[in-house]
Order: C-alpha cells, then sequence, then structure tokens
C-alpha cells in the first residue's frame, strides 16, 4: 500500500507520520500541497503541526487549498483518510467530519501522554482494537476542545461514529481524564461514510518502540498496512 502523507506549510509531524508508517510496513510519500495525490495512493494522512501558523483558527486556510478537493474526492470513493491533531482540524473545518476545535479550555498548550479508550471499531482505524480497549498516546494541541452541538453530540452517538474518548488508565470516561475540555470527552470522530477519522492524540508518536510507547500502532496499521 503507498500511503500519501500530505505536507502543508507548518506541518511539523509529517516526517514522524512517516517514519511511523514505514516501521509498520508501509510505503508512505509525502506530497507537498501544491501538487497532485499520486494515484497509486491507497491511503491518506493529514498529520498534526501549525498549518498557516494557526491563523484564524487552526487548519481553516489549509482546509480552502486545493488539494483538499482531491482529498474529498478520494474519501467520497471509500477509501481511508486520517487527520491527526492540525489534521484533525483541517479536516474539521473542510467539513469531512462533523464539529469543531476551538481553544483548550485551559486556554495553554496541552503537551502531555493521556488515555484514550476505544468508542467504535466499525472504522478502518480501530478495526485492530476491541470496545473499551484504552490506549496511552501523547497530545501536543493548544486548539483540541471538540465542540457540538447537543444534537450532532446525540447524533454521533446514535450512529456509533465517536472513535475514541479521553479516559483514565482504567478506562473510566471522566473529568478529570479531559486534558482539554472536549464535549463529552470526545478526542475523534468519524465522518458520515466511516472512512474519514480524525483524532487530536498523536498515533505516530506512539509507534516506535524506542519513543517508550507502541499504542498508536493499531491505529495506523489496519488502515493503511494491512487493510
Amino acid at each position: 500500500m503507498t500511503v500519501t502523507v500530505l505536507q502543508f506549510g507548518g506541518s511539523n509531524c509529517d516526517r514522524d507520520t512517516v517514519a511511523a508508517l514505514e516501521h509498520l510496513g508501509a510505503n508512505a510519500e509525502l506530497i507537498w500541497y501544491k501538487d497532485d495525490i499520486p494515484a497509486e495512493t491507497s491511503g491518506i494522512i493529514v498529520p498534526g503541526g501549525f498549518s498557516y501558523g494557526d491563523y484564524l483558527r487552526a487548519g481553516s486556510m489549509a482546509a480552502q487549498e486545493p488539494i483538499m478537493e482531491q482529498v474529498r474526492e478520494f474519501a467520497e470513493a471509500g477509501e481511508p483518510v486520517l487527520g491527526i491533531c492540525n489534521g484533525a482540524q483541517i479536516l474539521a473545518e473542510a467539513g469531512l467530519v462533523p464539529g469543531a476545535f476551538t481553544v483548550n479550555e485551559s486556554a495553554r498548550f496541552q503537551c502531555e501522554r493521556i488515555y484514550v479508550r476505544v468508542e467504535t471499531t466499525d472504522s478502518p482505524f480501530t478495526a485492530g482494537f476491541e470496545r473499551g480497549d484504552v490506549l496511552e498516546l501523547p497530545i501536543a494541541h493548544g486548539e483540541g476542545r471538540y465542540e457540538a452541538e447537543a444534537s450532532l453530540l446525540e447524533r454521533l452517538d446514535d450512529e456509533d461514529r465517536v472513535l475514541f474518548r479521553y479516559c483514565t488508565a482504567a478506562g473510566d470516561v471522566t473529568d478529570d481524564a479531559n486534558p482539554n475540555g472536549s464535549r463529552l470527552n470526545i478526542a475523534g470522530v468519524l465522518g458520515p461514510d466511516r472512512n474519514v477519522g480524525v483524532l487530536m492524540p498523536h498515533p505516530e508518536r506512539a509507534t516506535l518502540p524506542d519513543l517508550g510507547l507502541t499504542d498508536g500502532e493499531g491505529v495506523l496499521e489496519d488502515a493503511f498496512v494491512t487493510g
């Protein structure tokens, strides 16, 4: 499989993502946002960073770039697309997933290890897990608080489209386990066709054993290596 990792001005997790994918056995290619997505692409990851310096709103300017129309077409064909951190913000701003990411409740940049609970296994990104599995992953964001109207939050639950929730190491969803004030502790969601997913934590930073965490492997593996 060939995975395209998009690069915008300000992306800073693009090479980390390539290294993680290659460690897992995938062929990964960095593609600059002014170029075209290669025809042989079997999956797309929009990585973390600070596209356009997070001016206006995080991800809002990158979401308007022409390459995002190619990403949309790729997603509409049923192929896997994953947004991580700034990538999650970009895909939300582009309307590929519902809701929005805004300033952390603390109004501070949060950089730490947290826990998330797998809420659905009906996605390319969590198919290898069991519902309720707990992953330890790093976060590094200033605008990671997931916001949505109550009706949308209810629909996400009804349609089983919440990917992850912030939780304790034991898997309990509590206010204290929520690092940024996200509604209902939501750390990641799916688009309407389930092949587009976003999450604020960084699975690519929990993939290489030398970094001390490997819980992110499964998030990338099923969708982009063996899927």
